[in-house]
Protein backbone atom coordinates (compact mmCIF):
# COMPACT_ATOMS: atom_id res chain seq x y z
CA UNK A 1 0.00 0.00 0.00
CA UNK A 2 1.68 3.28 -1.09
CA UNK A 3 1.02 6.18 1.17
CA UNK A 4 -1.57 7.88 -1.03
CA UNK A 5 -3.64 4.92 -0.39
CA UNK A 6 -3.09 5.04 3.31
CA UNK A 7 -3.95 8.35 3.89
CA UNK A 8 -7.52 7.90 1.66
CA UNK A 9 -8.29 4.61 3.63
CA UNK A 10 -7.65 6.79 6.76
CA UNK A 11 -9.86 9.14 5.43
CA UNK A 12 -12.72 6.91 3.78
CA UNK A 13 -13.21 5.26 7.46
CA UNK A 14 -12.91 8.77 9.57
CA UNK A 15 -16.05 8.57 11.47
CA UNK A 16 -18.25 11.88 11.06
CA UNK A 17 -18.67 12.62 14.68
CA UNK A 18 -16.23 12.58 17.42
CA UNK A 19 -13.76 10.15 17.98
CA UNK A 20 -11.15 11.06 20.81
CA UNK A 21 -9.27 7.97 20.37
CA UNK A 22 -9.80 7.10 17.61
CA UNK A 23 -11.58 4.11 18.47
CA UNK A 24 -14.19 4.29 15.31
CA UNK A 25 -11.66 4.91 12.95
CA UNK A 26 -9.77 1.58 14.02
CA UNK A 27 -13.19 0.01 13.85
CA UNK A 28 -14.12 1.10 10.17
CA UNK A 29 -10.69 0.46 9.53
CA UNK A 30 -10.56 -3.39 10.56
CA UNK A 31 -13.99 -3.61 8.98
CA UNK A 32 -12.72 -2.06 5.73
CA UNK A 33 -9.58 -4.34 5.45
CA UNK A 34 -11.21 -7.39 7.13
CA UNK A 35 -12.74 -7.52 3.44
CA UNK A 36 -9.00 -8.40 1.51
CA UNK A 37 -7.26 -8.82 0.19
CA UNK A 38 -4.57 -9.79 2.67
CA UNK A 39 -1.82 -8.26 0.88
CA UNK A 40 -3.87 -5.22 1.70
CA UNK A 41 -3.90 -5.92 5.37
CA UNK A 42 0.15 -6.41 5.08
CA UNK A 43 0.56 -3.25 2.87
CA UNK A 44 -1.34 -1.20 5.75
CA UNK A 45 0.44 -2.38 8.50
CA UNK A 46 4.23 -2.08 6.78
CA UNK A 47 2.41 1.68 6.03
CA UNK A 48 1.47 2.51 9.73
CA UNK A 49 4.89 1.14 11.05
CA UNK A 50 7.24 3.00 8.43
CA UNK A 51 4.67 6.02 9.72
CA UNK A 52 5.13 5.62 13.38
CA UNK A 53 8.78 4.50 13.23
CA UNK A 54 9.45 8.43 11.31
CA UNK A 55 8.06 9.88 14.53
CA UNK A 56 10.12 7.72 16.90
CA UNK A 57 12.42 10.48 17.54
CA UNK A 58 14.36 12.17 19.95
CA UNK A 59 12.09 15.98 19.00
CA UNK A 60 9.39 13.78 19.83
CA UNK A 61 9.57 11.39 22.34
CA UNK A 62 11.59 13.24 25.21
CA UNK A 63 10.39 12.74 28.29
CA UNK A 64 7.81 10.11 27.36
CA UNK A 65 7.27 6.59 28.33
CA UNK A 66 7.31 3.74 26.04
CA UNK A 67 4.00 3.08 25.75
CA UNK A 68 2.70 6.42 26.04
CA UNK A 69 4.92 7.63 23.39
CA UNK A 70 3.67 4.92 21.19
CA UNK A 71 0.24 6.16 21.40
CA UNK A 72 0.63 9.72 21.22
CA UNK A 73 2.50 8.98 18.15
CA UNK A 74 -0.45 6.56 16.51
CA UNK A 75 -3.01 9.60 17.31
CA UNK A 76 -0.71 11.82 15.15
CA UNK A 77 -1.50 9.27 12.36
CA UNK A 78 -4.98 9.41 13.48
CA UNK A 79 -5.35 13.05 12.90
CA UNK A 80 -4.47 12.21 8.80
CA UNK A 81 -2.24 13.39 6.34
CA UNK A 82 -1.76 16.73 7.16
CA UNK A 83 -1.30 17.13 10.71
CA UNK A 84 1.08 14.27 10.12
CA UNK A 85 3.32 16.23 7.62
CA UNK A 86 2.94 18.94 10.08
CA UNK A 87 4.70 17.01 12.87
CA UNK A 88 7.07 16.67 11.01
CA UNK A 89 7.98 19.82 9.41
CA UNK A 90 7.80 20.97 13.29
CA UNK A 91 8.15 19.10 16.10
CA UNK A 92 6.47 21.47 18.02
CA UNK A 93 3.35 20.63 16.58
CA UNK A 94 3.65 16.88 18.32
CA UNK A 95 3.44 18.95 21.88
CA UNK A 96 -0.19 19.30 21.96
CA UNK A 97 -0.63 15.43 21.19
CA UNK A 98 1.90 14.37 24.12
CA UNK A 99 0.72 17.12 26.34
CA UNK A 100 -3.05 16.38 26.15
CA UNK A 101 -2.71 12.82 26.48
CA UNK A 102 -4.20 12.53 22.84
CA UNK A 103 -3.99 9.04 21.98
CA UNK A 104 -5.24 6.23 19.58
CA UNK A 105 -3.65 3.28 20.16
CA UNK A 106 -6.73 0.71 18.95
CA UNK A 107 -4.36 1.49 15.21
CA UNK A 108 -1.97 -0.89 16.35
CA UNK A 109 -4.31 -3.54 16.47
CA UNK A 110 -6.00 -3.26 13.12
CA UNK A 111 -3.48 -5.22 10.94
CA UNK A 112 -4.26 -7.99 13.94
CA UNK A 113 -8.24 -7.97 13.38
CA UNK A 114 -8.49 -7.76 9.73
CA UNK A 115 -5.54 -10.11 9.33
CA UNK A 116 -7.25 -12.80 11.98
CA UNK A 117 -10.10 -12.24 10.16
CA UNK A 118 -9.17 -13.13 6.56
CA UNK A 119 -6.82 -16.32 7.74
CA UNK A 120 -8.22 -17.37 11.11
CA UNK A 121 -4.42 -17.27 12.61
CA UNK A 122 -2.97 -14.41 14.81
CA UNK A 123 -1.09 -11.65 12.93
CA UNK A 124 2.92 -12.24 13.22
CA UNK A 125 3.16 -8.38 13.32
CA UNK A 126 6.30 -9.01 11.16
CA UNK A 127 7.22 -5.44 9.01
CA UNK A 128 10.04 -3.78 8.24
CA UNK A 129 10.07 -1.06 10.49
CA UNK A 130 9.57 -1.30 14.27
CA UNK A 131 6.59 0.87 15.39
CA UNK A 132 7.72 0.56 18.74
CA UNK A 133 8.91 3.40 20.60
CA UNK A 134 13.12 4.10 20.88
CA UNK A 135 13.24 1.50 18.07
CA UNK A 136 14.62 4.21 15.19
CA UNK A 137 18.44 4.16 16.40
CA UNK A 138 19.02 7.13 14.06
CA UNK A 139 16.09 9.14 15.46
CA UNK A 140 17.89 8.68 19.03
CA UNK A 141 21.51 8.69 18.48
CA UNK A 142 23.42 10.02 20.99
CA UNK A 143 20.26 9.76 23.75
CA UNK A 144 20.61 7.77 26.56
CA UNK A 145 17.44 5.83 27.02
CA UNK A 146 18.44 3.67 29.94
CA UNK A 147 17.30 -0.17 30.79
Amino acid sequence: MDENAFWELLEDCRPAGPDPESDLLAEALSVSLSAGPLHRVVGFAERLSWLLYRLDRREYGRGLAGDRFLYTRCAVVAAGRSAYQAVLADPAEFVPYAEGLVWAEGLLYVPDQAYEHLTGEQWPRATRYSYESFSNREGWAGAWLGG
